[in-house]
């Protein structure tokens, strides 16, 4: 069959789904928004048979501060989603990652279309906005949680099939009405392409870290994460006697936070923008501790991807994160820290780190434990198949309904 695959953010395990769809024989054209700002997947053409990448959004830089533009942008960058549909009249659309205007646009071209579609849902809009509306981002947040919230539902309703990345998200579908077409597939990470490799390493010589104690951050990190807590933890590791680097590499919002903290608090920073793709195993390797963020109230509803690509490098990891977010779960299988995301825990997320740190067999095992995890967890070929298998009983029911 033909797949239009489009993962707004480019996130590498959504490449390798399109190329292992296109390796098992069926077209896949791999969509994705050049206009969005993340550490990108691996998203270059290669030999693989019947796989073409293409792009929305060439051209636009978005305005996440500026709501109400941003809010004409997404809904543009949908029309853009819908013309690309329209053009490549796939069999079936995979949709993830879109924000909600973009994803409602899209969703009343493929009806229009009749091409049937899937939502990969990796987050639910509306309580994120809820978040920030209590957390007094913004006065308008608590009436764009209400209308994007109805428009997630709408859209949802429409999706052929929905596939979600952990059980908490049924609740949801549930009360939005579309629990019946739901189906549950984790996230994963690409152990073939983010493998340990050895903590001095080119990249860790080019940035000054060989022989330096490094605590690592490196993935999106907006505002409602809370970044400080990175500059208080390296903060809360002088006061115990441990002087680390703290590396974050990111672009964004979070970015001139976290320099000014840092530069009040006396806290070694090397603030670094996304890498390239091919050097992410590198970048992880040079963190002797790699931290995730994740705000109290977005627990249940997201899964932060980087937790699954510091498994694969095989590196001990801090959790700063609600203990029942299925990342904290695999961080504690893995026998990494889990704390909660406020500075009451930083005393003791600290001393965890100064006890890897100052226990290097214990620090090995732990990498070890991330990275045997990940192998266990993360078989493309059992996630692919579900895909498959789902995309093509979506094809195959649409054509009996014509």
């Amino acid at each position: 069959m033909k797949i239009l695959a489009h993962d707004y953010s480019g996130h590498p395990f959504q490449a390798q789904l399109s190329r292992e769809l296109a390796r098992r024989g069926h077209e896949v054209v791999h969509s994705t928004c050049a206009a969005y700002v993340s550490g990108k997947g691996n998203l270059a053409g290669d030999a693989a048979g019947g796989l073409r990448f293409v792009t929305i959004g060439a051209g636009t830089v978005l305005k996440k501060d500026a709501y109400l533009r941003r809010l004409f942008q997404e809904t543009r960058l949908g029309v853009e989603l819908a013309r690309q549909v329209r053009r490549e009249r796939p069999d079936v659309a995979l949709l993830g990652n879109l924000p909600v205007p973009a994803l409602a646009v899209t969703a009343l071209a493929a009806g229009a279309l009749r091409v049937p579609w899937v939502l990969w849902h990796q987050d639910v809009t509306a309580v994120a906005l809820r978040s920030f509306a209590a957390a007094g981002v913004s006065k308008l947040m608590g009436v764009a949680a209400r209308v994007l919230g109805q428009g997630e539902k709408w859209a949802a309703r429409r999706a052929s099939a929905i596939v979600v990345i952990a059980d908490s998200f049924v609740r949801v579908h549930r009360e939005w009405g579309t629990a019946g077409k739901v189906t549950v597939i984790p996230n994963w990470a690409p152990l073939d392409e983010i493998r340990p490799v050895a903590r001095a390493n080119p990249w860790s010589a080019e940035h000054g870290l060989d022989g330096v104690r490094t605590v690592l951050y490196s993935g999106t990190l907006g505002l409602k994460h809370h970044p400080v807590l990175l500059v208080r933890l390296a903060e809360a590791l002088r006061r115990q006697g441990e002087r680390v680097r703290l590396v974050v590499v990111n672009e964004g919002p979070a970015v001139p936070v976290l320099t000014q903290a840092a530069a009040a608090r006396g806290v070694d920073l090397t603030l670094l923008p996304f890498q390239p793709y091919e050097r992410l195993p590198e970048v992880l390797g040079s963190g002797d501790v790699l931290v995730v963020l994740l705000a109290a109230d977005a627990g249940a509803f997201s899964v932060p991807s980087k937790t699954l690509s510091y498994l694969c490098a095989g590196r001990p990891v801090l959790g700063l994160m609600p203990r029942d977010n299925l990342a904290a779960t695999l961080l504690r299988r893995a026998g990494s820290a889990v704390f909660p995301p406020e500075e009451s825990a930083l005393d003791d997320a600290a001393a965890w780190v100064r006890e890897v740190l100052a226990d290097p067999v214990r620090a090995e095992s732990l990498g070890k434990e991330s990275r045997a995890l990940a192998e266990r967890e993360f078989a493309l070929e059992r996630c692919a198949s579900r895909f498959e298998h789902l995309l093509n009983a979506v094809r195959d029911e649409h054509v009996v309904r014509k």
